[in-house]
């Protein structure tokens, strides 16, 4: 049995993957902003739910809430840090205000549940961290430069956070999701910039349109994506990334091939601006020598 740290718990992903860990048998510390609407999901949880209010943008909260999960289990075996919210627009449509609030959320949020999770996970010498990226946090596309912005910083930080934790027994998966069938789209976590540019109409403004149609109508089911998070934190090995959704792999598959094709076509430029073999270099003393001697 395992104790599960979730945030975001009342709805989406984190309500999904909440209902398939007690299912399995596990317990779970459910974090909302309103944490009466995870009771409200999950009557019949019994002893096994553990609730706290959590608005992750705040410190003392992400503190509090580990606290009640130890108090209430006495540990924390696997974290997922699933809330978040977007933004759609062009980049120069968003205000320096709404580009804060994504990143509270996304990025510092994470961060600072994460600083309130690890010292339990290091003192276990054990831990499982599912970080939850995006599709959009390694090929982002026009009018989600913002949010994937954010998904870009997660990338890089759960990269370096699982080099750092490997050898204490602490393993860390980037989960990418393509489009599922979740609230998502809705206003609750969808923002859209205020200020409208009339040149990019073509562009971000046809994004916002489509975020409107397909709202509600996304193919990935996110009752298998909870379920796929429950099997690989049971697994021996976690993945560094996890891609979920056949959109989620093509996407990726396209973005690695015009990264490779361009990095071919500009290989010669980049080789080019290495020293000289004659040009001279100033050593860690401060003495002059050629490079190679």
């Amino acid at each position: 049995m395992s104790v599960w740290f979730v945030t975001g718990a009342s709805r989406g992903f984190g309500r999904e993957i909440v209902r398939e860990v007690l299912a399995r048998g596990h317990q779970v510390v459910a974090t909302a902003r309103r944490p009466e609407s995870v009771v409200e999901a999950f009557p019949d949880a019994g002893d096994a739910l553990a609730l706290a209010p959590l608005d992750v943008v705040d410190e003392d909260q992400a503190q509090a809430a580990v606290e009640v999960g130890l108090e209430r289990f006495g540990q924390v075996d696997v974290l997922v840090n699933n809330a978040g919210r977007g933004l759609l627009g062009a980049v120069e449509e968003a205000s320096d205000a709404e580009v804060r609030a994504v990143f509270d959320t996304n990025v510092f949020g994470l961060l600072a549940v994460t600083r309130a999770v690890l010292p339990v996970m290091r003192r276990q010498g054990a831990g499982r961290v599912f970080n939850f990226s995006s599709v959009g946090g390694i090929a982002v596309g026009q009018g989600w430069g913002i949010y994937g912005g954010t998904k870009y910083a997660v990338e890089g930080i759960s990269e370096a956070m699982r080099q750092e934790l490997a050898p204490l027994g602490v393993q860390v998966t980037i989960v990418e999701p393509g489009v599922f069938r979740t609230d998502f789209l809705d206003g609750s976590s969808l923002h859209t910039v205020a200020a409208e540019i009339e040149q990019y109409r073509e562009t971000a403004g046809r994004i916002r349109e489509f975020a409107e149609t397909a709202n509600h109508r996304q193919e990935g089911d996110p009752v298998k994506l909870a379920r796929v998070i429950a099997d690989v934190a049971e697994a021996d090995h976690q993945p560094v990334r996890l891609q979920l959704g056949a959109d989620c792999v093509a996407r990726v598959v396209g973005r690695l091939d015009d990264i490779r094709a361009e990095l071919e076509q500009w290989r010669a430029v980049a080789e080019s601006t290495a020293l000289d073999a004659t040009a001279k270099v100033v050593d860690s003393d401060g003495n002059r020598r050629r490079q190679g001697a």
